[in-house]
């Protein structure tokens, strides 16, 4: 038996050798790669190596860094299957893969997600405009004076967080000429930075006629009322601003005991008016005969939606307060009726019927109060709204002419550029060599003009289309807050008048 049993074949030796390099140390494997036809005589097989040895092969196996080739892994698979679960790469290679693989996706995810955020929230204002608040109140109006030089004082009290006021509590007395007086510095200061200042309350001459001539103050109190309200929107309006919020003047108007000085240029009759009549009508002159070739269409669009806006929203106001007045009419019908029901219910002789009468006439005033809060309701939250509006696309309407100025200035500039450079021209032609230097420092002016013209044009551009996106924006929440308020007050008025039917129908019922 001994005899029959033969050494193994010489390609086994061989593959145990290669299976000793695999547990070889890093230093040796890289010259094993680096000279892989020498390998059999370089590394013999030694006697004492156990190559089924669990710890060599496992201590081997976690200080290697590098995989072995894809060739002897096939060996070894071939000859060690029984340790194919403890020797597999498997376990090795995945802890620092997964300890590498939470980290780039969170750094990746985090940084596609917040350029996203912020570039939505550049769209929106800025944030300082909400990180204080102000709040504006117009209250206790009164007369002061009789006759024709009688005026309207109003108690102006704010309440603010804005640092730069110098109390969070004011309390001041203004009269109506100082609130267009601040109107006409704010608009002086800012139109021409493209900035939209709302204006104030227009004056009717014909309402402050009949409050200075009446000596009742029942007969003026609903004009009263009317310009106190519209005084204390546009106040609001003004402080909502981010850039108008601390102006001096604005703060001086909110701030100063006292008396401000007298506004001498708002009256309608004095020499500011005038002038300002003939700047307005100077202005639609303007408008006419210059055109600006537009290249923006940004700006054209917007045009055209203010002018759409403003026809539509003249007749919704139109149409408030004819529904404003009739309402108005239908309350004091109502009263008449109910008057006339009651005075009925006097002469009836049928005790049933007569009761019922007395009951519909007081149901009848009852529902003439509802209609006449409802009227009040129409004007103030709707008509006025319109109103306020209408004002407020002018205004806007100014800042776009405002822009055409600019343009214009700009390309007169351009032209009176030219005409220097032509002049110039034509004194090297005569060889006026003496008025050459002055032509050369003209021509430098009126280069440094050019460049202002222009960067005036396109700050000014710039300027318009964040205002009117502020305005578009605080449009769209004005008339949101107003029809929702609106709408809930007419359900509540219409539910009341339901429960005064409903409370009626009894004794309408019981008459026999």
């Amino acid at each position: 038996m001994a005899d029959e049993r033969e050494p193994p074949p010489f390609g086994e030796d061989e593959n145990q050798k290669d299976e000793d390099d695999l547990f070889a140390e890093a230093s040796e494997s890289q010259e094993n790669e680096s000279t892989p036809e020498s390998e059999p005589q370089k590394v013999p097989i030694k006697p004492d190596v156990d190559l089924f040895g669990d710890d060599e092969g496992e201590d081997v196996a976690l200080e290697s860094d590098e995989e072995p080739p894809k060739e002897e892994r096939e060996d070894k698979n071939d000859i060690f299957e029984d340790s194919k679960p403890v020797m597999a790469p498997e376990p090795v290679i995945t802890p620092p893969v997964k300890e590498e693989t939470p980290k780039l996706p969170v750094t990746q995810s985090s940084t596609a997600v917040e350029p996203k955020v912020t570039s939505r929230k550049s769209t929106d204002p800025p944030e300082p405009e909400n990180e204080y608040t102000i709040s504006i109140k117009v209250a206790e109006p009164h007369k002061v004076g009789d006759g024709m030089g009688a005026y309207m004082v109003y108690k102006v009290i704010t309440k603010t967080t804005i640092p730069a006021f110098r109390r969070a509590e004011l309390c001041v007395t203004r009269r109506f000429s100082d609130f267009l007086g601040l109107y006409s510095k704010l608009h002086e200061k800012h139109i021409k930075t493209g900035i939209i200042v709302p204006p104030a309350p227009e004056k009717s001459v014909l309402g402050m006629t009949k409050v200075k001539m009446s000596k009742e103050e029942s007969n003026a109190a609903d004009f009263i009322q009317r310009r106190r309200a519209a005084l204390e929107r546009y106040l609001n309006r003004t402080a909502t601003h981010p850039v108008l919020q601390i102006d001096p003047d604005f703060r001086e108007f909110l701030e100063r005991d006292g008396d401000l000085p007298k506004a001498t240029n708002t009256s309608a009759l004095s020499g500011a008016g005038v002038l300002r009549l003939f700047h307005k009508m100077g202005d639609a002159v303007e408008k006419i005969a210059f055109r600006m070739d537009e290249s923006d269409e940004w700006f054209e669009e917007k045009q055209n939606q203010v002018e759409s806006l403003e026809t539509h929203l003249r007749r919704l106001h139109t149409s408030m307060e004819t529904l404003t007045q009739h309402r108005r009419e239908l309350s004091s019908m109502t009263a008449l009726f109910a008057k006339s029901a009651a005075m009925l219910g006097t002469a009836e002789e049928h005790t049933a019927l007569s009761r019922a009468l007395s009951q519909l006439a007081e149901t009848e005033e009852r529902i003439e109060t509802v209609h006449a809060d409802q009227s009040d309701h129409d004007f103030f939250i709707m008509a006025e709204l319109c109103k306020d509006y209408v004002a407020l696309l002018g205004a806007v309407k100014e800042v776009f002419h405002e822009r055409v100025k600019s343009y214009k200035s700009w390309k007169e500039a351009e032209a009176t550029l030219t005409k220097k450079r032509e002049n110039k021209v034509k004194l090297e032609l005569a060889r006026k060599m003496d008025k050459i230097p002055q032509a050369e420092d003209e021509i430098l002016e009126w280069v440094n003009k050019v460049e202002k013209g222009k960067d005036d044009f396109e700050k000014i551009s710039k300027a318009i289309r964040k205002e009117v996106a502020r305005f578009d924006k605080y449009r769209v929440e004005d008339f949101k807050d107003s029809v929702v308020n609106y709408l809930e007050q007419l359900m509540e008025n219409q539910k009341r008048i339901m429960k005064c039917w409903e409370a009626f129908l009894p004794e309408a019922k019981a008459i026999a």
